[in-house]
């Protein structure tokens, strides 16, 4: 967004640093609420909180940074309580602000006020450029925009299918094609391509202002780009990297690609770090929380160093009131003001954790969340658990939390990789977990089903590689991981038509098994057309094509694609799979290939069940599970409620027969043979 004709008319009367303010600019006490910069009917409030401060100032800058007036807060006519505030009377949209903290430095006792960091507030909702020690300022920014009468679609877990996406590698690759590569209005061009693939709502990470660099890469090395994102210094601000330019472009092409995407029936969830920020530990960079009230914001050790529990080298106070109204007040924003529909909260054990670091029986940031009003309609998921050892998986509290389901991740991977033994753990999670979400009222849709995600490999290499290859990370080669997948003969790429063959079953496999089972699927963008990153599995750093999305793939496995939508629609059109609650005896009735009871604990995970679909016109659905390395499986089949089974998703078969349209399957007999490593979907009508 361009400054206007107030910014405009700000840039006309610029100061020195030493002048008096303009002539029609005031300075009045201000009010403490509400916290941040917010419009009056005659300039801006300001109003910061910090406790343990002795004396605030607020730095004015012009449209092109240069400084207007220094302006110190008197304790006694600008503080109230905690807050320190003050209302500026005059034209200031598209100046900025920063601000000044002075107090002690005691590390020791956890504080480290420096009266020249120049400091971001925590409520700002506009940063003027990325963000750099010293050197950020928060906009004053016009805050009007015009939604058009946009609505949220408002869909129900049992109808969402999740595609988590990363709003710069999503269209940045020049095989895109789209106008505004990497930015979120590229996102908006992108929108005809996920209604087509099924999608309900897109998972974006995070998006918050975070630095351009890391402060330092692994092992002490040179800075490396924080390409993820997972390192915050601004909540309340949308990244200007993702915009196209100008100060306050980011907040309204945000805006714009949320109204883009709600008017094609497709919600926003967005990635959101409240466990840390970007200031690092104890010798990382200053931008904010630490100069105006480190004691506060974060949780400490006795003697005044950072506690960590994220593995990035501090830890938000997430239970602190203070710290707890200003989460809150971070998702109203995002909520009410950015028409946000939810939030997947990385790390989100941190949330449960009290001042003294330990988990608590009911942590009251997790309630004020799942109980806030604003929030009620938003949808919630949380990624139980943290880098200190906290696994809370199926433990959140309340009814308003699904969760990323870790066990079904495991689960489903080491049973299509032919782990033997997991026959058992995988038929609990196709029926949606009731093992971990089978207790106080809750059902299947709190779980978020998925078999990759950013975290690790994508589906592609999941079956192409056979350990981590990590080392343009700057990490050490690693060895292979219990959950990891396998290469399937040959380390990466492979020429061979075998394995090829064999790769392209087993990612069928996991797809197929994701959108049949109970609870709320969550695809990885590009795992339907198998984009790779090359075997990295923490691509944290990689703003190149280990990341980006080469839309070359999706042409290239354009049947791949196909088979995804096939599922999606396939899933719509038989309700009983994305059913709200467990399914019962009489719904499902599991059987080995001979038509016996399953071997649970065998050594080839062979499975089938049959499925009841009820209504008014009953049918029914038959599943059929071959894991094996290399035997092919002759299932008998029970027999069908209605005519005959006819097949319907086949992972053995050359596209296009790998998924039928409705109405053109082809009959089955009594009994059906299944290669190694595939599966069948039969329907009876």
């Amino acid at each position: 967004m361009e400054p206007t004709a107030a910014a405009g008319s700000c840039r006309r009367r610029r100061r020195g640093p030493g002048a008096p303010l303009p002539d029609d600019l005031a300075i009045a006490p201000g009010a403490p609420l509400p916290l941040g910069a917010s419009e009056t009917s005659d300039g801006y409030n300001i109003a910061v909180v910090s406790r343990h401060a002795t004396r605030l100032s607020v730095v004015l800058f012009d449209p092109q940074g240069a400084v207007l007036r220094t302006i110190p807060l008197d304790p006694v006519l600008h503080r109230t309580g905690d807050v320190w505030h003050l209302r500026i009377a005059g034209a200031l949209q598209g100046c900025a602000y920063a601000l000044r903290a002075e107090g002690p430095w005691a590390p020791e006792e956890g504080h480290r006020f420096d009266p020249r960091a120049l400091l971001l507030d925590p409520y700002a909702t506009a940063l003027t450029g990325r963000p750099r020690p010293g050197e950020a300022r928060c906009l004053l920014a016009d805050r009007r925009f015009d939604w058009e009468g946009d609505a949220p679609p408002r869909h129900a877990w049992r109808d969402t299918v999740i595609y988590e996406t990363h709003v710069r590698g999503f269209t940045l690759h020049p095989s895109s094609g789209v106008l505004h590569a990497g930015r979120f209005l590229g996102v908006a061009e992108m929108i005809p391509y996920l209604q087509a693939l099924g999608v309900t709502a897109v998972e974006l990470m995070p998006v918050q202002e975070a630095p351009e660099l890391t402060p330092a890469g692994p092992a002490g090395g040179p800075p490396r780009p924080d390409y993820w994102g997972y390192d915050p210094v601004a909540l309340f601000a949308p990244r200007i990297a993702y915009a196209s330019a100008g100060p306050g472009a980011a907040v309204n092409e945000f805006r714009t690609m949320v109204r883009a995407l709600h008017r094609a029936g497709i919600e926003v969830i967005l990635d959101v770090v409240f466990n840390h920020t970007a200031e690092g530990g104890e010798s990382g960079p200053t931008f904010s929380f630490r100069g105006l009230d480190n004691a506060i914001y974060y949780l400490l050790r006795p003697d005044g160093g950072y506690a960590d529990y994220t593995g990035c080298r501090n830890t938000l106070n997430c239970n602190h009131p203070v710290v707890r109204s200003l989460l809150v007040d971070c998702l109203r924003h995002w909520v009410t003001e950015m028409h946000v529909d939810g939030f997947r909260f990385d790390l989100a054990a941190v949330l449960g954790r009290g001042e003294d670091g330990r988990l608590l029986a009911n942590p009251p940031l997790l309630e004020q969340i799942a109980e806030d009003p604003v929030l009620r309609g938003t949808k919630l998921i949380a990624e139980a658990w943290d880098m200190a050892g906290a696994f809370e998986l199926g433990r959140f509290p309340g009814d308003r939390w699904a969760e990323w389901n870790a066990r079904y991740r495991d689960d489903v991977r080491r049973f299509w990789r032919g782990d033997p033994g997991m026959t058992g753990a995988f038929a609990t999670r196709l029926c949606g977990s009731e093992d971990l979400y089978g207790g106080h009222g809750a059902g299947p849709l709190r779980s978020i089903n998925f078999v990759t995600c950013h975290d690790g490999p994508t589906l592609n290499d999941l079956v192409s590689y056979a350990r981590p290859h990590n080392e343009a990370n700057g990490e050490a080669a690693a060895p292979p991981l219990e959950a990891w997948g396998e290469n399937n003969g040959h380390e990466g790429p492979a020429a061979d038509p075998g394995t090829e063959a064999v790769r392209a079953r087993q990612v069928r496999n996991m797809l197929a098994t994701l959108m049949l089972s109970r609870g709320v699927p969550m695809l990885l963008g590009g795992d339907e057309f198998r984009r790779t990153q090359q075997g990295n599995t923490n691509a944290w750093c990689q703003d190149n094509t280990i990341s980006w999305y080469d839309w070359a793939e999706a042409r290239r496995h354009a049947d791949l694609i196909r088979f995804v939508r096939g599922l999606a629609g396939f899933r719509r059109a038989h309700p009983v799979l994305s059913a709200e609650r467990f399914y019962t005896a009489d719904e499902i009735a599991w059987f080995g290939p001979e038509g016996g009871p399953p071997d649970w604990g065998g050594a080839e995970n062979l499975l089938g069940c049959r499925i009841a679909e009820g209504g008014a016109a009953p049918g029914a659905l038959c599943l059929l599970f071959n894991a094996s390395r290399s035997r092919s499986v002759t299932f008998r089949l029970p027999s069908p409620p209605a005519g005959a089974w006819r097949i319907a998703i086949d992972t053995a078969a050359a596209p296009p027969d790998d998924v039928t349209d409705p109405g053109a399957e082809p009959q089955a007999g009594d009994s059906l043979r299944l290669p190694p490593r595939s599966l069948l979907v039969l329907v009876s009508r």
